[in-house]
């Protein structure tokens, strides 16, 4: 395919095809961790704290695979995606954080506001020159950052920490340091 054709230069078809893969399996994967403590995640009796947990996953997670796919997609400039990506992943963390007051962790609430703001830049950049290679490989580094810190959420979820941090002991099941034991 010409290069005029192609927006996003061949290359990349490999990461970006790695990164579409990896997000989907780990959107699957995120599925079974809320499947397996729901009643924590979602529902009267969930923990604001894992109901957070797997909301921003979600949208790390599908922010990832939808700028990956379409970025494959040839004549699509791949600012698009990332920046409608970006204005949903800001839009539901600020809704989210205002809904559930979950702002507990300032740094990580920052973080992920900063994260999708660089990206809502690189997008607009990208708009402006579709065929800048410097900020194509940025962009790269932001969407693997989101895969990666939605990975760590998601993992965080299946280990409990929502738990952990919510009723202050340990959900791993083994006996606490005074000798009584947390049931699940």
């Amino acid at each position: 395919m010409s290069a005029s054709v192609r927006m996003v230069p061949t290359a990349y078809d490999a990461f970006l095809a790695a990164i579409a893969t990896a997000g989907a399996a780990l959107i699957g994967l995120l599925f079974v961790a809320v499947s397996v403590r729901d009643d924590t995640i979602f529902g009267p009796t969930a923990t604001p704290g894992g109901e957070a947990l797997a909301i921003t996953a979600f949208t790390g997670l599908v922010n990832s695979f939808v700028v990956s796919v379409v970025g494959l997609v040839p004549k699509v400039n791949i600012g698009e995606p990332a920046l409608i990506m970006a204005l949903v992943g800001i839009t539901a963390t600020v809704r989210l954080d205002r809904r559930l007051h979950a702002s507990r962790n300032v740094i990580v609430l920052a973080l992920t506001l900063l994260a999708y703001a660089i990206q809502f830049g690189y997008g607009v950049l990208l708009l402006i020159k579709p065929h800048d290679s410097n900020q194509l490989i940025n962009l790269s580094f932001i969407i693997f950052l989101t895969l990666v810190l939605s990975l760590q959420r998601a993992w965080s979820l299946l280990k409990g920490k929502h738990l952990a941090d919510t009723r202050g002991s340990r959900v791993s099941g083994h006996p606490e340091p005074d000798g009584s034991a947390h049931r699940q």
